[in-house]
């Protein structure tokens, strides 16, 4: 129920508590242990206190130095790697109705 909840905050205060946290794959921030209320995590321990509302946390996490990093991807095929995916970006690209994604693979396996 934890993880399709997906809490901004879960406390785990009961037995076997760091046991629990490899079960939770959708928390904004765990607090583990009868020691470790949220507030301290909102004003002092040094986590994040930007988190995820709403069951967002299924999808993004806090706030941290990473959300502010520009990360750029790189790709590079052979025209042995567009061969032997080429096909399968036609057959997407045609059932989205991108007729140019398809076109701009197509061209150049045939080329």
């Amino acid at each position: 129920m934890t993880n399709e909840y997906a809490p901004e905050h879960l406390i785990l205060s009961c037995k076997d508590a760091n046991k629990l946290t490899t079960r939770v794959i959708n928390a904004g921030s765990i607090f583990i242990g009868n020691y470790s209320p949220e507030s301290v995590g909102d004003y002092a321990s040094g986590t994040n206190h930007t988190l995820p509302t709403n069951g967002y946390a299924k999808s993004y996490s806090g706030v941290s130095l990473d959300s502010f990093v520009k990360k750029i991807t790189f790709q590079k095929l052979s025209k042995q790697g567009l061969d032997k995916i080429g096909k399968a970006v036609e057959i997407m690209a045609e059932a989205e109705g991108l007729e140019a994604h398809r076109r701009a693979v197509s061209i150049r396996i045939n080329s």
